[in-house]
């Protein structure tokens, strides 16, 4: 069917179309051709927001580009709406954000910036406020291997960090309540953050200790003393005992207490009966007895000593939307939408800047004197009449470099080098932006 007899349709009445043969062709989904949506730019402030990295109970996680410093922040996205469903949502939201305020602790996550948007009824209060980038949680990087845990080396390292984390958030008089795999961030050079203080709990400077009275962490990270249902306990023992547990999980990829229920697993934890594998070794499995106990970690054995790398660290896994190993940032494509930037520009840039030659008469290095020797051979007529090569500062004559078509047609020919001209071309292009 023609295109004039496709628009001649449209002007059909209902009774005329009934009176015709109408073919429908089944096009198998395999046949589709699926046109990806454009990423359209949304700037919040002063910040660029790119993909989505996860999402929880109070609102979504996005990656955003801070377009003064070019620092890349994560966003929590807040709606007011989603916290007054939640018990207690909008209050452990702005007690949050005033404990985050005052911590800055390498092993503790930082806030930048909030943002409130009145006519949605949005927050958004901007983390990882330091120079390596918050890309993967702990309970992520343990759900990407089949074994579900960390060598020990690499338990270790990361072990130290918390507690390094825990003690200075205890010597700001804060209790985090809710420590856990999932509560723990980690960074491309192996950091280890303390994430989520929602339900922490900031005591009153003049307190005699630690005592709290509430607790809303997870269940299976709980003290006995909390499963027993004590009225007080101490706050600082509470956050100790979930390291213990994150310990004894990611060493193990076990939990030392487990129930069909809740009212199950509090039972025994109370009873505080539980076995340590045999391959946790004598040390490890001396520390993870006596939890319970002296709940004195910093200084066993297992701590302050060096373990060797015996086995293959566990890398930070793909990200799962586009199965990116390194974790690139996700705020290019939306960085081209708003800057109106195409694939035509980045050929204009590489061919731009390799047509800037530097040249200069300077003799190489190693062949001074062979060029003397020739000139004296020559004699002075003939060397005043052949011109010297002019060389570019690597070296080369600038003779034997292509000419711009042939550059632009030995681009096209190979993906690889395009490919890279375009990440490349990114980032002066970026560059380019930021100085107008």
């Amino acid at each position: 069917m023609s295109v004039g007899e496709l628009q001649h349709l449209d002007y059909l009445t209902e009774n005329e179309l009934m009176g015709m043969d109408i073919f429908i062709h089944r096009i198998d989904s395999t046949e589709v051709i699926y046109q990806p949506r454009r990423k359209r730019a949304k700037l919040i402030g002063k910040y660029l927001m790119g993909d989505l990295l996860g999402e929880g109970s109070y609102g979504k996680v996005k990656e955003m580009l801070d377009s003064e410093t070019l620092c890349r922040r994560a966003v929590k996205i807040l709606k007011k709406k989603k916290l007054r469903r939640i018990p207690n949502g909008e209050a452990n939201v702005k007690k949050e954000i005033q404990l985050l305020r005052r911590l800055q602790h390498k092993n503790v996550i930082q806030l930048v910036d909030v943002l409130y948007n009145e006519e949605k009824q949005k927050i958004y209060p901007s983390e990882h406020g330091d120079i390596y980038y918050c890309v993967c949680g702990m309970q992520e990087m343990l759900d990407s291997v089949p074994e579900k845990r960390f060598p020990v080396f690499q338990a270790h390292g990361y072990f130290c960090q918390l507690l390094d984390g825990l003690e200075y958030l205890h010597s700001q008089g804060i209790v985090h309540k809710d420590i856990k795999p999932g509560n723990l961030l980690l960074t491309t050079d192996g950091a280890l953050k303390i994430s989520d203080l929602g339900v922490a709990e900031a005591l009153h400077p003049f307190a005699e200790d630690d005592t709290c009275r509430t607790s809303q962490g997870s269940p299976a990270f709980q003290p006995p003393e909390i499963a027993n249902g004590l009225d007080t306990f101490s706050g600082f023992k509470v956050d100790i005992w979930s390291a213990g547990v994150t310990l004894y999980n990611i060493t193990t990829s076990l939990y030392p207490f487990e129930g069909d229920n809740i009212y199950k697993l509090f039972e025994n934890i109370g009873k505080g009966d539980y076995t340590i594998p045999e391959e946790c070794g004598p040390l490890l499995s001396d520390l993870l007895r006596g939890i319970p106990f002296s709940r004195v970690l910093p200084w066993h054995s297992w701590v302050r000593k060096k373990h060797p790398a015996s086995e293959l660290p566990v890398p930070i896994p793909p990200s799962a939307e586009t199965r990116d190993i390194w974790r690139s940032m996700t705020v290019v494509p939306y960085l081209e939408d708003l800057h109106g930037y195409g694939e035509e520009e980045d050929d204009e840039l590489f061919d731009g800047e390799d047509e800037i030659i530097y040249t200069q008469d300077f003799t190489v290095p190693g062949k001074q004197d062979l060029e003397e020797e020739e000139e004296e051979e020559r004699g002075p007529e003939q060397s005043r009449a052949a011109p010297k090569p002019q060389l570019c500062v690597n070296g080369t004559e600038a003779g034997t470099l292509k000419s711009r078509a042939e550059r632009r047609s030995s681009s096209s020919s190979n993906p690889s080098r395009k490919g890279g001209v375009s990440a490349a071309s990114k980032i002066r292009k970026l560059s380019t932006c930021k100085q107008q």
